[in-house]
């Protein structure tokens, strides 16, 4: 339930740059998260759907969004690796020692201004 916070948070920050910036209304955020970020789609906008209307300069605002690919980095072998389809020990060489490279971040890619 996370993805209520990632909102709230969200449209505060747009808001405060509307703000900022004198726009006076905002077409569409694209957010972009970590396939591994343990986001739920569906529930980040059904939330933001519901929030949006608490800030008037959001209410017809639509959120989009861009899942990207977890990577996992191999310090035995030096190679990358998705994560998901072969998860903590690298497909390359059998070591487990490994980490995660990207995969679990979010970030506001883009605004657009009306």
């Amino acid at each position: 339930m996370h993805e209520l916070g990632l909102v709230s948070y969200v449209a505060k920050e747009i808001q405060k740059l509307a703000e900022e910036q004198k726009l006076i209304a905002i077409e569409s955020v694209t957010l972009e998260f970590g396939e591994v970020s343990g986001i739920v789609p569906h529930y980040l906008v059904d939330y933001w759907n519901w929030y949006r209307k608490k800030i008037p300069i959001l209410e017809t605002t639509e959120l989009k969004y861009e899942t990207l690919p977890a990577v996992t980095w191999c310090n035995s072998c030096k190679k990358e690796y998705p994560t998901i389809k072969h998860g903590k020990i690298c497909p390359y060489c059998g070591s487990e020692e490994t980490w995660l490279l990207k995969g679990q971040e979010m970030n506001i890619k883009e605004i657009v201004a009306e």
